[in-house]
Formats: structure tokens, sequence, C-alpha cells
């Protein structure tokens, strides 16, 4: 059996965030009508860290919500019949935006899938795009980052886990056999 592998380290994952939000900024020609969305747990952490690195950049400080998607998933009951309900948290308005979902690994698409449904309770973006810190591709869904930090080739029975100094106190992104 081999052993975990560092994929990132604290500062790997400063710099790719850094290049994702200026992507983002100049994808954009901005900032304006532009809202990040994070996915409980992790991409609520890391929509954290892009919205404060667009503040850097742009000036201005955008719109930010959190999603729980747990009951949106197609799989909750394979996973437990009693699923752990975190905080879904939108005080704007999505109509008309342009969201960007953000997650921390792109995996089946299935948790992408689910976001999406769940957004779409709130209202109806313009247009919704997805950043993510890793893709790891095995989709399932034809599903695809428009913003991806790194994409790691793995098996499928791998697990990438991303660990954030705000959920786990430190920051790296470990590949498990």
């Amino acid at each position: 059996m081999s052993s975990p592998e560092t994929l990132l380290a604290q500062k790997d994952i400063d710099r790719i965030l850094t290049r994702m939000a200026h992507e983002i900024v100049e994808v954009h020609k901005g900032a304006r009508n532009l809202a990040l969305i994070g996915i409980q747990t992790r991409g609520v952490d890391l929509a954290r860290r892009l919205k404060a690195k667009i503040r850097e950049i742009e000036g201005v400080d955008i719109a930010s919500g959190e999603i729980d998607i747990n009951l949106y998933r197609d799989d909750w009951t394979r996973i437990t019949h009693h699923p752990v309900v975190r905080t879904t948290q939108i005080d704007f308005s999505v109509d008309g935006r342009q969201i960007i979902l953000v997650d921390d690994v792109l995996f089946t698409g299935r948790t992408i899938r689910a976001a999406m449904d769940a957004l779409m309770d709130y209202g109806r973006p313009d247009r919704i795009e997805l950043a993510v810190l890793i893709d790891r591709g095995h989709r399932e869904l034809p599903i695809e980052g428009n913003y991806v930090g790194k994409f790691v080739e793995t098996r499928h029975a791998q697990t990438v886990n991303v660990r954030l100094a705000e959920t786990d106190g430190t920051d790296e992104v470990i590949l498990e056999p």
C-alpha cells in the first residue's frame, strides 16, 4: 500500500487562489454583478478567500453566500438516512447575477449538480460558473470547472483530502491511496 502524497502546501494553495481570483476578474472584466457561493464545507472557506483576493484586486466587496446541498443529493440515502444539514445563507437576490459556485474538489459532478438544483430554489441567475481547487476527473455528469486550481490524475479508489486552516487547522491537499 502506498503512502499519502502531499499535492499542495499552504503557499501553493494561496498562489493558486490568487491566480484564480485574477482569472475571474479578467474573464468578467471586473467584479460587477458577480457573486460567489461556497458549497459546504470547504467550498465556503475557499469562497471567502477568493472574495478577499477579488477585493484586493478590484477594491470592491462582492456578494457571497454559502449553500448546503445534502438534501439535494441524488445519493444521500446511500450515504446515510440522517444527513447532516448545514447552513445555507444567500442574503442577496441571485436573479440576473453571475454566480460562481466554489468547491474544493470536483470528482463525479454530483455535488455540483445538487448545488445548481439548490441554487435554482433562490432564483434565476444569468450564468452559473464553477471554481474548484482540485479537479480529479472521473466525471459521471457532464460538468466541468470554469476556474480550476489544479488538475490531478487519480485512480477512482483514491481520495483527495483538502485541509484548510479554517476547518482543519492547516492548509494542504493530500492524495490518499
